[in-house]
């Protein structure tokens, strides 16, 4: 995680501290603008005003000497940041997700060579109703995953609400995952099938296969339960990575009916939570989003049994919750649920907006935004090919990376 000291007047100082503690980054401490010498042991980076009162020869050289890089706010003086050599300088009213970006600007991409031996997975991404970023959160994961260099798929599986396609600027008159199913019914559905009937869409992260969904809900009969699992189990063959986006409702109404031989309107999403490896249960960071996540999740964990399921809350941010909103819902889950390790991602609409605009992935139209940033931090934990420093902006910094060879200097 990247330590970071924050040396702005007040009040803005403490409300950027906390956006930034949302974001993830380490605030050491808020410290008048005449206080930051001597840097803290550790720190990262310093958040300064670009004024010629606070940037100083002297806190340049200290910062030099530790490996710490300053991020300027606000100032109109050019000749100050181009005689020291800084970044062009921040709005002084900059938001923590403004200043992230700029500390991860430089930060390298992962490496691109595939764990050897690495399993083929399918891995489904599950939320309650309500909208909490299943379709977005599958997407960006999926061009995650294929940055890493995996072989990946995105299979729409959603019988309520297909969206996939549209998010993607893709025709829904495609073949798509529902002409994959009858294929898979007869026995027929092998890699030349799934290559023929997919689309490909190239990403920044490589190229994806995608397997749009129905056209129309009232098509749910052609995705059956078995008709389904076939066709994924198909998949495993044929991508590295099958990430399955589903609806949010289970096939448990339909059990109440009558007619218990008939097709089933949710049997899709039962069939590919019992088929994956990994679940991605996904919950929106607000207080309605957590009570029907909390609802939901012990019928999930009844339907999936032992596959692992990571819980997602997406759509971090403090206006719903206040400013300990990672804290609040942390404790929420624990107390309610048992659920212990929680994974954020940042709630970034305007990253959203350019996406939906330009029917693109988030990190073809806004590659530094935060929501990227914890995405990828997400794929890190399920790829090892996702980079030793993928899950933190710790260690790929120019702060963090000038500061090895003085703290292994320190160390020797």
């Amino acid at each position: 995680m990247t330590r970071v000291l924050v040396a702005i007047p007040e009040p803005r100082a403490a409300a950027l501290a906390a956006e930034l503690d949302l974001e993830e980054v380490e605030v050491v401490s808020v410290v008048p603008e005449d206080a930051i010498l001597p840097l803290p042991a550790g720190l990262d980076v310093v958040v300064a005003r670009a004024t010629r009162a606070v940037i100083t020869p002297a806190l340049i050289d200290a910062c030099d000497r530790a490996g710490v890089r300053i991020v300027p706010l606000g100032g109109d003086d050019q000749r100050l940041i181009v005689r020291y050599g800084l970044s062009a300088p921040l709005p002084e009213e900059a938001s923590g997700w403004q200043v992230v970006a700029e500390i991860m600007a430089d930060a390298p991409l992962p490496r691109t060579e595939p764990p050897p031996l690495a399993p083929h997975r399918v891995t489904a991404v599950w939320g309650p109703p309500g909208a909490p970023g299943r379709s977005t959160l599958a997407i960006q994961l999926a061009v995650e995953l294929s940055r890493t260099g995996r072989h990946t798929a995105l299979v729409d599986a959603d019988t309520v609400a297909p969206s996939l396609s549209l998010l993607l600027g893709l025709s829904d008159d495609d073949p798509g995952i529902a002409a994959a199913c009858r294929r898979a019914e007869l026995g027929a559905l092998d890699v030349a099938e799934l290559t023929r009937l997919s689309a490909t869409v190239d990403t920044s992260g490589g190229t994806i296969e995608v397997l749009g969904g129905i056209n129309r809900p009232s098509r749910w009969p052609e995705l059956s339960g078995p008709r389904l699992t076939a066709a994924l189990q198909a998949c495993r063959g044929w991508a590295q990575e099958t990430i399955v986006d589903v609806s949010a409702a289970f096939d448990a109404d339909d059990e109440a009916t009558y007619d218990l031989t008939g097709p089933r309107r949710h049997a899709a999403t039962a069939a590919a939570l019992v088929e994956a490896d990994t679940i991605i249960a996904v919950a929106s960071a607000d207080p309605l989003g957590i009570s029907r996540f909390l609802r939901e999740h012990a019928e999930l964990r009844r339907i999936t049994g032992p596959a692992p399921v990571m819980v997602v809350v997406n759509q971090l941010r403090a206006g719903p919750l206040g400013l300990d909103a990672r804290g609040q819902i942390r404790r929420t889950l624990e107390r309610f649920a048992g659920i212990t390790d929680v994974a954020f991602v940042p709630f970034d609409q305007r990253a959203a907006d350019a996406a939906l605009l330009h029917a693109r992935p988030i990190a073809d139209v806004v590659p530094r935004s935060p929501l990227v940033a914890g995405v990828r931090r997400l794929a890190a934990g399920l790829s090892p090919a996702a980079g030793a420093t993928a899950d933190s902006s710790r260690g790929s910094s120019r702060g963090a990376r000038r500061l090895r060879p003085a703290r292994a200097a320190q160390g020797a």
